[in-house]
């Protein structure tokens, strides 16, 4: 019989590349995850990793294995979601995973929704940057998180994660003047820190109109891109949660660009009940259309309904 714990190392390592890190993420010492996989070598019968020195490589029969362990934890959540679902009250920790502009109007609302009532829940709370998410679903850090994707820069699949839509914003070019975004190919950018989504987005976005953007800054607080948009000090793409409050300099002109918001979490927790209370709280704060301020399209998008706003505070 093949050991559950065994089969869960072989999947992070298949995803995150390295024995080191699969140990970080599982609070694992490197060679306590070496000797796991050891194990599981002599459980299968044959080779699953390739040595080189120090690194490793899953061999063809390691790969198809965590294709088939992704199905056999889905399996083992939906098990542990059915025995939930017999409780009469909700109780246990749900872990959810956001990011920072996504606080304020859709991670609050829900958590006061979701401790008045359910009570017994213990809810558990962390910022991080959405590119990290995945990671986090998948070594249990999380249990719900809400997943970005941009045009240009789309989620990529992975096979032990769900997904489904929440919210879909308009990206703005924040700058101190009105003008297309061809036209600000010698200008200073101001983007996120290599490596995050948003300093992937302004890459991909300035190269599909032809050129190569010039990074002044880097900001992951969209408050700071936007005051450093005030000060002068370069332009920057900025979703509708991050325009919300701009300094009275800032001219915002809405792009084509889009930014997704998507619930996920690990597949076969969908309907456990804890997961599915976090998921009914989460999609119940999206605003509803207002006329007198932003509206949500047919499609879920926020839109001003303004080719720019220059708003004076």
């Amino acid at each position: 019989m093949l050991d559950v714990r065994r089969l869960r190392l072989l999947r992070e390592l298949a995803h995150r590349g390295t024995i080191a890190a699969v140990a970080e993420a599982l609070t694992y010492s490197p060679s306590a995850v070496s000797q796991q996989l050891t194990a599981l070598e002599r459980e299968t019968g044959v080779p699953l990793l390739e040595r080189t020195g120090r690194r490793v490589t899953l061999t063809p029969a390691a790969r198809a294995l965590v294709e088939r362990t992704e199905s056999i934890l889905a399996i083992l959540q939906e098990a542990a979601a059915d025995l939930a679902s017999t409780a009469t009250a909700l109780t246990g920790t749900v872990r959810i995973g956001v990011f920072p502009t996504a606080v304020p109007t859709i991670l609050t609302p829900a958590v006061v929704a979701l401790s008045t009532d359910h009570p017994g829940l213990d809810l558990m709370v962390t910022e991080l940057d959405p590119a990290s998410m995945p990671d986090a679903l998948r070594d249990e850090s999380l249990d719900v998180a809400l997943l970005q994707e941009y045009d240009y820069v789309p989620i990529a699949s992975d096979p032990g994660l769900q997904t489904e839509p929440l919210l879909e914003e308009t990206v703005h070019l924040a700058a101190l003047t009105t003008g297309p975004l061809t036209d600000r190919r010698d200008s200073p950018w101001i983007a996120g820190t290599p490596g995050t989504l948003c300093h992937s987005l302004t890459i991909r976005a300035c190269e599909a109109v032809g050129f190569t953007p010039r990074i002044r800054h880097h900001a992951d607080d969209f408050g700071a891109v936007l005051a450093l948009v005030a000060a002068g000090q370069g332009v920057a793409f900025v979703p509708d949660l991050g325009a919300a409050a701009p300094p009275a300099a800032v001219v915002l002109t809405p792009l084509s660009i889009r930014r997704r918001t998507h619930l996920a979490f690990r597949r076969g927790t969908a309907t456990h009940p804890a997961i599915s209370a976090a998921r009914t709280a989460l999609h119940a704060a999206i605003a509803p259309p207002s006329s007198t301020s932003t509206s949500t399209t047919s499609t879920g998008a926020i839109s001003t309904g303004t080719t720019s706003r220059h708003v004076k505070q």
